[in-house]
């Protein structure tokens, strides 16, 4: 089952959420905020997707930037981050689209379709 990741009230992710339904791909919907991942489902979704644990985090949020994550993120560890990370949902990047066939953080239509192919 295909599981997308948002935040409701997140422009971009309501546009990645239709364009899930014009392609008529089935879906279920997760509130990021109310239903925040855990550690544990964070670090399976980093490595299966192959990208930086970076890319997961908000950098352009409130949360993160009133923390000051940009200057703590270089000394922290993995497990360190995907803790962080599961401890505000308004941390991670949204929308993050979780398929069989791999992961697309953020909304590019070009790395979406190839979820698809």
């Amino acid at each position: 089952m295909n599981l997308l990741l948002w935040y409701p009230k997140c422009s971009t992710c309501r546009k990645a959420k239709q364009w899930l339904e014009a392609q008529e791909v089935v879906f279920e919907l997760r509130d990021l905020k109310e239903e925040r991942p855990s550690a544990q489902e964070l670090q399976e979704w980093y490595e299966k997707s192959g990208l930086p644990l970076k890319k997961f985090f908000n950098t352009s949020g409130l949360v993160y930037k009133s923390m000051g994550l940009k200057d703590k993120l270089p000394d922290m560890d993995e497990q360190e981050q995907l803790t962080l990370l599961a401890s505000d949902g308004m941390l991670v990047k949204r929308p993050i689209l979780i398929t069989e066939t791999g992961i697309a953080v953020g909304f590019r239509e070009e790395d979406w379709e190839r979820l698809f192919v």
